[in-house]
């Protein structure tokens, strides 16, 4: 009898290879129907402050899908077990089983003068996708966020293109030299330390600056920590916002938060170790106790957590857990429910910061003021916050 089902969510791969090869010319047969050949019925399969630190922690909590295998990063172990040659990517070969010539911007034969953005592995190696292994090892030149970072990984795949810094210090002259050498017809990969580049860091200044110059960007899909932690958290996805790294400071942090308290979509963050604890802290005072949440940490990784709960209850378990206070973290917030007469969580958030400082019946005047509310139903309102208090 089973004690425990994992469920693991699986991106599906974009069609390609002789796969697609062949269901290409089965749908495109002249003895097959119109309709079965494909036409307007068909698929249609079209192929961000500082990055999070690399590092495992344990939890005393019981993983989420705990017995697959998450290999740490640049495991001398791992390599040692999967063989000398298990890591070095395969070259593409000719031959019908490894055909691609008809798949867009397939990685067999790079087209010159073209920015890829590459994604890499956030924690667990197996995710590197062969695409990308593929185009980092054909491209000229491989544009990294920190090359300290990126060399280790690099040769553990076996890729031995040559690599230079693009960062938030060097993207002045390090972009113009990449466009020149991109004008000049060659091929370039640019890679963050972990997952989708761009995706809170300054890679898209680079790619701004390519499309200004009609230069082609062709990105390839792969890990992103955002988007792995919103497929876990059961939260609602067919609206969501990123609103990446959140002020260091508290106050500046509470007036962001406050302006987003009334956001009916899924809210994600990304966040700093040393500062989740305050953040939940914050999140719980401007959204309100009961708002749910999610903290998805060290995703991919040996000590993955997964953990969902109200606001006051997840500051508890992150309070009382140093071991939640590590590692790569992202917080997802369910979005606000409005119901019609009800006082915004905006304006409840900004009368009770006031009335920490002023009399109720000032508080209540000056959020009136400040929000647009009626100063009664405000001041009805500090009357119920003070009986709960």
């Amino acid at each position: 009898m089973l004690s425990k089902i994992n469920l693991v969510f699986i991106p599906s791969p974009l069609l390609g290879s002789a796969r697609e090869t062949e269901l290409r010319k089965i749908l495109n047969s002249p003895n097959k129907p119109a309709k079965e050949r494909g036409g307007k019925n068909s698929p249609n399969r079209k192929g961000p402050e500082h990055k999070m630190d690399q590092h495992d922690h344990g939890v005393s909590e019981p993983l989420l899908g705990s017995d697959v295998d998450r290999t740490p990063q640049y495991s001398d172990a791992a390599n040692a077990s999967q063989g000398q040659n298990a890591n070095k990517p395969k070259r593409m070969t000719d031959g019908a089983a490894s055909d691609t010539s008809d798949t867009p911007h397939s990685a067999k034969a790079l087209q010159a003068g073209i920015l890829y953005v590459v994604p890499t592995p956030i924690g667990n190696l197996d995710d590197m996708v062969p695409r990308a292994r593929e185009v980092l090892q054909q491209v000229s030149l491989i544009a990294a966020e920190d090359t300290r970072h990126s060399r280790p990984l690099m040769q553990h795949f076996g890729i031995n293109t040559p690599i230079i810094a693009y960062h938030d210090h060097n993207q002045q002259a390090a972009g113009e030299n990449l466009i020149a050498r991109l004008m000049a017809g060659e091929s370039i990969a640019l890679i963050s330390d972990a997952g989708t580049p761009l995706v809170s860091d300054p890679g898209y200044r680079l790619v701004d600056a390519c499309h200004s110059q009609n230069i082609t960007v062709i990105p390839i899909p792969g890990a992103c920590a955002a988007i792995a932690a919103l497929s876990a958290a059961g939260l609602a996805s067919d609206r969501f916002i990123f609103e990446g790294f959140l002020p260091a400071k508290s106050h500046a942090r509470q007036q962001r938060l406050m302006a987003l308290a009334d956001e009916t979509r899924t809210l994600m963050f990304y966040e700093a170790p040393h500062r989740v604890r305050d953040t939940v802290a914050d999140m719980r005072e401007v959204f309100g106790r009961e708002r749910t949440a999610v903290l998805a940490r060290e995703i991919t990784k040996m000590f993955e957590t997964i953990k969902r709960a109200p606001l006051d209850e997840l500051f508890e378990f992150i309070d009382k857990d140093s071991n939640q206070q590590r590692g790569e973290i992202v917080l997802l917030v369910a979005g606000a429910v409005k119901q019609e007469g009800d006082v915004s969580q905006q304006s409840i958030s900004t009368l009770t910061l006031l009335m920490q400082e002023l009399p109720l019946k000032k508080a209540a005047a000056i959020a009136a003021k400040l929000t647009g509310e009626r100063k009664n139903a405000l001041y009805n309102l500090g009357l119920e916050l003070q009986n709960k208090s």
